[in-house]
């Protein structure tokens, strides 16, 4: 499943440096979806918490149309460093992003509501069950919000693993699967990619 698609040098490249900083970006299989789901969508605002030194950026614009812009939210100036860096390599104007450097519960509160098609996640895992309010809120009808690292190197279906990471993300999964205004799916790529579908 993860040789499907193969990579190119600019997403090869941006994986490479991201793993020589300790950063996880999110893998060729997770990221094809990404790029699935911005195309489907026709997505052109979208919402990334968490830069993944480039590599999760390089995907969903590749999928949305050549005017939308991807607003990426990350922490770490070196991960947003390089992910313009990755965006340069890859052919992506610069026009098409708004980086911006701060936490994540900081920032998504300035953005405005129901304004975006897409909302991806792939930070603080144990921030994770913030992201999934603030996206609600950010959200459009019939946009989707996903969120990366869902099975948590296996550690979600493990009873006896109860740190805050998996604990969170375990809130995540029984938040989306309750909430009436959500369509989910938890697709089996990578670590687990976590959707949800906003209704109307």
């Amino acid at each position: 499943m993860e040789d499907f698609l193969p990579e190119d040098e600019p997403l090869l490249e941006a994986r490479r440096r991201g793993h020589e900083i300790g950063a996880t970006p999110i893998g060729p299989a997770g990221g094809a979806a990404l790029r699935f789901l911005a195309t489907l969508l026709g997505a052109r605002t979208v919402v990334e918490v968490g830069s993944g030194c480039g590599v999760s950026g390089v995907y969903l614009m590749r999928g949305m149309p050549k005017d939308a812009v991807l607003t990426s939210v990350d922490i770490e100036p070196e991960h947003q460093r390089l992910a313009k860096l990755a965006y340069r390599e890859a052919g992506l104007s610069a026009f098409r992003t708004r980086m911006i450097i701060g936490p994540a519960l900081e920032v998504l509160p300035r953005l405005t509501d129901g304004a975006y098609d897409l909302v991806f996640c792939d930070a603080a895992k144990h921030e994770y069950p913030e992201y999934l309010a603030a996206a609600l809120r950010l959200l459009r009808p019939g946009g989707v919000v996903a969120f990366d690292n869902a099975l948590w190197h296996d550690r979600v279906a493990d009873p006896d693993a109860r740190d805050p990471e998996t604990e969170a993300i375990r809130e995540v999964h029984r938040a989306i699967r309750e909430d009436e205004r959500l369509v989910p799916l938890l697709v089996p790529v990578g670590d687990g990619l976590l959707c949800a579908v906003k209704r109307d």
